[in-house]
């Protein structure tokens, strides 16, 4: 796992000749997905076009750089309409307010927290009430250009390192299985939130297939949503249901 400002600025090395291709100026973020899907490509030698490496192609991301097996690894973005238009999007999540779903402010982000091997943003660094604190990546609902909404109970679930991140979600399942009032009546809310879900999706056509955080097909493209479906596609996580009412039509 790593900051973003650890990868901005490492130099980009060819394993295959040993040369250096340029150096990492930015990461280009897929809101829908919650990841890191291009590294864009800074070199002094090329003046027109804007270059990229996708994740996919990077092998491994060290201290000292980020390693690719060749130069082929680096592309074009007019060549691949995708990449290009995730760079227009201008998602950025360093200094960006970050509000909850019922339109409360939780703080700002200050970093993030990338796994370096698949590319998935894992956590965002904020502050908020004068903490500087740790929020799971699951808690996101949605990255957006100017905000960054998060479910209303992210506030609960705030860590104060990096490595606890990992222990997160079976802190949740305690807290939502504790027989307070408080936690009993957020559940009941959950589930009524859910269920008006499945009511406003259900019959709806899928325009495009969605797949879970792990990359596992849950919804073909041109289904015809059912209970069983809508409700996969709650338990893959927020970015995942949010992708799935993005891409429906009647």
């Amino acid at each position: 796992m790593k900051k973003s400002v650890e990868i901005t600025n490492l130099p980009i090395i060819s394993i295959l000749n040993g040369s250096q291709l340029g150096k990492v100026k930015d990461l280009v973020i897929d809101p829908e997905n919650g990841s890191v899907d291009f590294l864009t490509v800074e070199q002094e030698d090329w003046q027109v076009s804007v270059k990229a490496i996708p994740f996919k192609k990077v092998i491994g991301i060290g201290e000292f750089a980020v390693m690719v097996e060749n130069e082929s690894s680096v592309i074009d973005l007019n060549e691949i309409p995708i990449a290009n238009q995730l760079v227009n999007k201008k998602i950025k999540i360093v200094d960006t307010r970050i509000i909850s779903r019922k339109g409360q402010l939780v703080g700002k982000a200050t970093e993030y927290f990338v796994n370096d091997e698949s590319g998935d943003i894992v956590g965002i660094s904020l502050h908020s009430n004068e903490r500087d604190v740790i929020l799971h990546a699951d808690h996101v609902m949605t990255y957006g250009k100017d905000i960054i909404i998060v479910d209303e109970q992210a506030a609960n679930f705030f860590v104060d390192s990096p490595e606890q991140l990992f222990e997160e979600k079976p802190l949740i399942i305690e807290k939502q299985e504790e027989p307070t009032s408080v936690n009993a009546g957020s559940d009941t809310e959950l589930r009524a939130l859910k269920q008006k879900q499945i009511e406003l999706l259900t019959g709806k056509k899928v325009t495009e297939n969605i797949f879970s955080q792990a990359g596992d097909l849950i919804i073909e493209a041109g289904s015809i949503l059912e209970a069983s479906q809508i409700e996969a596609a709650q338990d893959a996580g927020p970015t995942v249901f949010v992708k799935l009412s993005m891409n429906i039509e009647e």
